[in-house]
């Protein structure tokens, strides 16, 4: 059976749980264990499909199609976990099932209630995940911060868990704050004795704290801790600020959270190290032989977790090429009123990222038009691959008026247009293409030298896609149509010939990218941009 962790959150939000839980996931695989990892979130929508990225920030896309946190991004470029739509569970799935069922009569009459109704249904999604996926260890993130109303019923139901499982089974992390306060020169406590104070109020004893702090803790502090939170000396775990995540895990590592971890859990098993991770990953992250310059034109510049797996995988293709990329945000309108050559003159390539709604769209193709026509290395990601196919439409083939009907309904010609099954959805919530679609590649292109396959699986998350009734005509005047889907004959890369690398994919492929195993395509981007910057 499944030992499961349970990881909490206090004092504020935004500490690095999901950063926390997908390094305990790395240092446990690393002990030779399989693990699994959910994120249950407090919000009442059923997934965060439908947010706004000023609400949510980016909306991950697992292989079976789920739309769910980012930090389920976490998990996966730090671990081998793999993660489905039973990965994450939201307040809104929960409500969802349980009226579901009280409609059909499934109570037998009984009064439906958040205990034991709501919490049973919260217990029994986390054990399916655990028993579906037959791993050692199950960590479950709780979001939100302890005291907030609505992660009540997930902490009651982690609390009746640990209860029934018994404590060789079950374990309790509480990630916490300790606040320095400059001005008296001093780092405090007591916010973290209030958190810990909070969980014990409603039955929750945690076993482990992981401090996050950016000043290093005393000796003494630990021990106040300690006392004062009764957990034992030893488990009072620093979380130092560090300069890159990926330097997370080994940081938890040197204070034996692992060791620990597996000592209250009762398993013994030998001490592998991370010297693969070391080797491979930080020394490149922090002492990178090159260094090259990228923009990414977007329109929610101003929030960082909007295009948190883009950057994570530019980082990837970075590493792999063992070079810093430097990365230079360019919010979309701004190339609207300005010039692309002022704004863009001192990058080595440039990437567009997905996106929805007609903000924005022009400075995208004039960016384009500038790429294209200057050699710039580019990467289009899903709407960037479509801003491609219209700049070049419009530009190269002399269709002015060149659009897709996202932006412009009646727009002549479309080149971009609406999937046909979409014509008729009417619930936008999880009705796009969703998930993992297979492309055909084809042999002497751009991404059969990156991918060297003829053969790949993408994840997908859009409504729009190539008209192919000016496929002809484009590839006439040079576009080359580098792969499709087999089943419907969809275009899913596009490229233009005699350009260094332009590369347009319709599908996601940041969502597959790790620090250890960049994506082929993020991995050749880099590349065309250093050899650019020679």
């Amino acid at each position: 059976m499944s030992k499961f962790i349970f990881v909490t959150g206090g004092v504020v939000s935004s500490l690095g749980k999901g950063i926390a839980a997908a390094s305990l996931g790395k240092l446990l695989e690393a002990r030779g264990l399989k693990t699994a990892i959910i994120k249950c979130d407090p919000y009442l929508n059923v997934d965060p499909g439908t947010m706004n990225p000023y609400q949510h920030g980016e909306v991950y896309v697992t292989d079976d199609g789920a739309e769910t946190d980012l930090d389920l991004g976490h998990y996966e470029r730090f671990t081998n976990a793999v993660l489905s739509k039973d990965s994450s569970i939201t307040t809104g799935k929960v409500y969802y099932s349980v009226i579901t069922k009280e409609r059909r009569g499934d109570y037998l009459g009984k009064t439906v209630q958040i205990i034991p109704h709501i919490t049973d249904e919260i217990k029994e999604r986390i054990k399916k995940v655990a028993k579906q996926n037959d791993v050692d260890i199950t960590i479950v993130e709780i979001g939100g911060t302890v005291g907030d109303i609505e992660s009540l019923p997930f902490l009651e139901a982690i609390r009746q868990l640990r209860w029934e499982l018994g404590e060789n089974y079950a374990l309790n992390i509480h990630v916490t704050l300790l606040p320095y306060i400059r001005s008296a020169g001093e780092q405090k406590t007591k916010p973290t004795q209030h958190s810990v104070g909070r969980l014990r109020e409603i039955g929750i004893i945690p076993q482990i704290l992981l401090c996050r702090t950016e000043k290093p803790i005393t000796q003494e502090q630990r021990e106040k801790i300690a006392l004062f939170c009764n957990v034992d000396v030893e488990a009072v775990i620093e979380a130092l600020d560090v300069r890159h995540i990926y330097e997370v895990p080994v940081a938890l590592k040197k204070e034996g959270l692992d060791s620990l971890v597996l000592k209250k859990l009762n398993i013994k098993l030998q001490d592998r190290g991370l010297k693969a991770w070391e080797d491979g990953v930080l020394k490149r992250v922090r002492a990178p032989a090159k260094e090259v310059k990228i923009g990414v034109v977007g329109k929610y510049m101003s929030l960082q977790d909007a295009y948190k797996s883009i950057y994570e995988a530019l980082a990837h293709g970075g590493i792999a090429n063992n070079a810093r990329v430097t990365i230079l945000k360019v919010d979309s309108e701004d190339l609207e009123k300005n010039d692309p050559r002022k704004i863009l003159k001192d990058v080595q390539g440039v990437l567009i990222p997905g996106g929805f709604g007609s903000r924005g769209i022009e400075g995208k193709i004039r960016a384009v038009h500038y790429i294209r026509e200057n050699k710039i290395p580019f990467f289009g990601i899903c709407l960037g691959m479509q801003i491609a196919t219209i700049e070049f439409a419009r530009h190269v083939c002399g269709l002015k008026d060149a659009n897709s009907t996202e932006f412009d309904k009646d727009s002549k010609p479309p080149v971009i247009s609406l999937i046909e099954e979409q014509k008729e959805v009417k619930n936008l919530g999880a009705s796009m293409r969703l998930g993992a679609f297979a492309c055909s590649i084809e042999k002497g292109t751009r991404a059969f030298e990156a991918y060297r396959s003829g053969k790949i699986s993408e994840r997908h998350r859009h409504r729009y896609e190539f008209n192919n009734a000016y496929r002809a005509a484009l590839e006439e005047q040079g576009l080359v149509i580098a792969g499709h889907n087999p089943e419907r004959d969809l275009v899913e890369i596009v490229e233009i010939k005699d350009h260094p690398w332009f590369v347009g994919c319709q599908f996601h492929p940041e969502f597959k990218s790790k620090p250890d195993a960049a994506h082929p395509l993020f991995k050749a981007f880099i590349a065309a941009a250093l050899e650019k910057g020679k």
